[in-house]
C-alpha cells in the first residue's frame, strides 16, 4: 500500500471515529488485528458491541464507497468479529456490523454512518 493511501485511510478513521463520538458510539479498539485480519474500529452503541469498516474514497462518490464492502470483505471480516467474541468471552453480547462510508470529492469530506451495514457471513 503507498503512503498515500495509507495517510488517506488513517486520514479517513480519524474522520469516522469523530463522526461516531458524536453520534454517543464509545471507541473500545482500533485497528483489532489476530491472524485471520484487522477490523477498523470495534465500539460499543449502548448495550450493542459494534464492528466498524471504515472505507475512504477519494474522487469517488459516496456510493462507491459502501459498495466496496464485497462479499469476500464480509465474510473475512465475520471471522475477525468472531475471534474478538472468543478472546474477549462476549459470545452472549448483542453485535452488529457497521459502515463508515467517507467520500473526498470536492472540498469537504462527506461521511455516512450505515448502521447494521450486513449480517454476519460465516462460514
Amino acid at each position: 500500500m503507498t503512503r498515500s493511501r495509507q495517510s488517506l485511510g488513517r486520514f479517513g478513521e480519524e474522520l469516522a471515529l469523530e463522526a461516531l463520538l458524536k453520534l454517543g458510539y464509545q471507541c473500545l479498539a482500533r485497528n483489532f488485528r489476530c491472524s485471520l485480519g484487522e477490523i477498523d474500529l470495534i465500539a460499543r452503541d449502548r448495550e450493542t458491541l459494534v464492528f466498524i469498516e471504515i472505507k475512504t474514497r477519494r474522487g469517488r462518490s459516496i456510493g462507491y464507497a459502501k459498495e466496496a464492502i464485497t462479499p469476500r470483505k464480509k465474510k473475512q471480516l465475520s471471522k475477525v468479529a468472531l475471534a474478538y467474541l472468543k478472546e474477549n468471552e462476549a459470545f452472549e453480547a448483542k453485535s452488529r456490523f457497521d459502515v463508515v462510508a467517507i467520500s473526498m470529492t470536492g472540498g469537504k469530506p462527506e461521511v455516512e454512518v450505515i448502521r447494521n451495514a450486513f449480517e454476519l457471513a460465516y462460514p
